[in-house]
């Protein structure tokens, strides 16, 4: 058994559960923040038999939107305070996969 552990943004999470639980496999998510732009991630955790790792794949490869968005970023002022620098166009969006074994899996 394998623990699937992806990290996705808020707008796919929806998306990727749904395709997740319409092929059979079961999900918990937790929702999360990014520490670079603060923004809402969902982690999803998906239990999965080997011979099922590709197929679970796919679905968060097909369900996972790359995006291009603005971040302002901020330069301390004086005495603490910040002032705006110039936008820069960042690359969000995709999802993170971490592919874990799993030794043991009890359902209670």
């Amino acid at each position: 058994m394998q623990l699937v552990l992806s990290i996705v943004q808020d707008e796919d999470a929806g998306a990727v559960i749904e395709a997740l639980n319409h092929a059979g496999f079961r999900s918990t998510r937790i929702n999360t923040v990014g520490g670079f732009l603060r923004k809402g991630n969902a982690t999803i955790l998906v239990g999965v038999a080997r011979d099922q790792l590709q197929r679970a794949l796919v679905i968060l490869r097909d369900n996972c939107q790359t995006r291009s968005e603005y971040f302002v970023p901020t330069a301390p002022g004086e005495v603490g305070e910040p002032y705006p620098l110039d936008p820069v166009q960042v690359q969000v969006g995709g999802a993170t996969v971490f592919v874990l074994d799993v030794e043991r899996f009890e359902q209670l």
